[in-house]
């Protein structure tokens, strides 16, 4: 590694630590010839991945066009742009946790919404509403009513389980 003050390759490492929820390694280091310090960030070459889309064609995976999808649903909604960027990043680390090189854009599409569906159901409704290309009010509206029936679901299971909790509490 060049030291960026006085140009020699000669240099020490520090410290290492990872990157949390990346695939880097961070490395203190110093140079050898002229004692100063500098930063360096090492990532993990990664096999490109190709997504198939839906006429077939192919191209390459790009996170950015994730985000830019999560931005426009999100907008003016209470979400940071750094749970846009980690919402992106577990998806594409579910695609790579899967070992394919190709993968459909269904696939990533159910996937964002999986996971923007937890972060705010607003931005899931018009997320999904142009990913799945509604045509009318009416699918439109049955979207509303599945994830109504999903959050009242989990409602009641949360409450059965209280319930089951403080039985089990009782019980002792």
């Amino acid at each position: 590694m060049r030291c960026p003050a006085c140009g020699r390759p000669d240099s020490r490492v520090l410290d290492s630590r990872p990157v949390q929820e990346q695939r880097t390694i961070r490395r203190r280091r110093e140079c050898e010839a002229c004692g100063a310090r500098f930063t360096t960030y090492e990532r993990v070459e990664e096999p490109p991945l190709v997504v198939v889309k839906k006429d077939r064609r192919r191209e390459v995976f790009d996170t950015q066009k994730i985000i830019r999808g999560l931005v426009r649903a999100c907008e003016r909604r209470p979400v940071t742009m750094n749970q846009i960027q980690d919402l992106a990043s577990q998806v594409e680390r579910e695609i790579r946790r899967r070992g394919h090189d190709e993968i459909p854009s269904r696939t990533i599409g159910e996937l964002v919404m999986d996971k923007l569906k937890a972060l705010d159901e607003v931005a899931y409704v018009r997320f999904a509403s142009v990913y799945r290309q509604f045509t009318d009010l009416e699918e439109f509206g049955r979207e509303v009513e599945r994830l109504r029936g999903a959050r009242n679901l989990s409602a009641d299971n949360s409450r059965q389980q209280s319930l089951f909790g403080s039985e089990e509490k009782e019980g002792r």
